[in-house]
């Protein structure tokens, strides 16, 4: 295990795990937080060991968000000075989505404002069943303003304004209703429920994986007749691989076999 002095990495069976490592502060994200998540996602992604990539929290939450001292702290600061910090958070949302592994949050706890984001940033949702997840930046006098990008894209337009403009705490049963969860584990098996998860998907075949999330990103800059042809030439490129044909001939010897 390699540690940093917010984050640390670890990599098992084909999985990267980033863990936030300030639960004395609920893992609230600042600027060196941000900046060492992007070098941690950029290892990972440069890791030919590692297919799956999973974030999440130690201590008793994933994430509260930012830090409030820290931007307290830089009240006054020049605009430059606040764009650079603002900046080196969407560095880590962006990375989250052009990675072309996926990229799973492992939620318990609070994730709250950019915690919310981050986990809903990534590929796939798992949240513990106590876990709760919340926008409550207005009630602040803070905008929840990058990770609204994510959430209209999950969750729809309505249920986007409700969040953001009430600044209201869900749980994760209303999360998965709405489609900011992609599944719920119970508590007591939340650790190993995880584990199984990533390391099936890691088993998946990677160039097939990577296409995947590639194609299913690339939709939302498409028109429909854009997307279908689109997935036209991915389909082509899937067809080429060698993961493809090596899968073809063992289904269809297993299909012989089993006759």
């Amino acid at each position: 295990m390699s540690e940093g002095t917010r984050v640390a990495t670890e990599r098992r069976n084909g999985v990267g795990y980033i863990r936030l490592t300030r639960p004395e502060k609920r893992n609230a994200l600042d600027r060196q937080t941000a900046e060492e998540l992007f070098a941690a996602l950029s290892t990972l992604e440069a890791d030919p060991t590692v297919r799956v990539i999973v974030l999440r929290g130690e201590g008793k939450d994933f994430c509260a968000g930012a830090d409030l001292e820290a931007l307290a702290a830089m009240i006054g600061e020049p605009n430059e000075v606040h764009r650079e910090d603002a900046e080196s958070l969407g560095r880590v949302f962006l990375a989250i989505r052009t990675i072309v592994k996926p990229i799973v949050a492992a939620v318990h706890g609070r994730a709250l404002a950019g915690g919310a984001g981050l986990a809903i940033a990534c590929d796939l949702v798992l949240a513990q069943e106590e876990a709760n997840f919340g926008f409550p930046e207005v009630r602040v006098g803070f905008v929840p303003a990058m990770v609204m990008t994510m959430l209209r894209r999950c969750v729809g337009e309505k249920h986007a304004a409700d969040l953001v403009l009430t600044g209201r705490i869900i749980g994760a049963e209303e999360g998965a209703r709405i489609g900011l969860v992609s599944r719920i584990l119970p508590g007591r098996t939340f650790d190993a429920d995880v584990e199984r998860i990533v390391e099936e998907m890691a088993r998946s075949p990677k160039t097939a994986m990577a296409l995947t999330k590639w194609l299913f990103h690339k939709l939302d800059e498409l028109s429909f007749a854009d997307g279908i042809a689109a997935g036209i030439v991915t389909n082509v490129e899937a067809r080429l691989t060698e993961d493809f044909r090596e899968g073809v001939r063992s289904f269809v010897a297993r299909g012989k076999e089993g006759r």
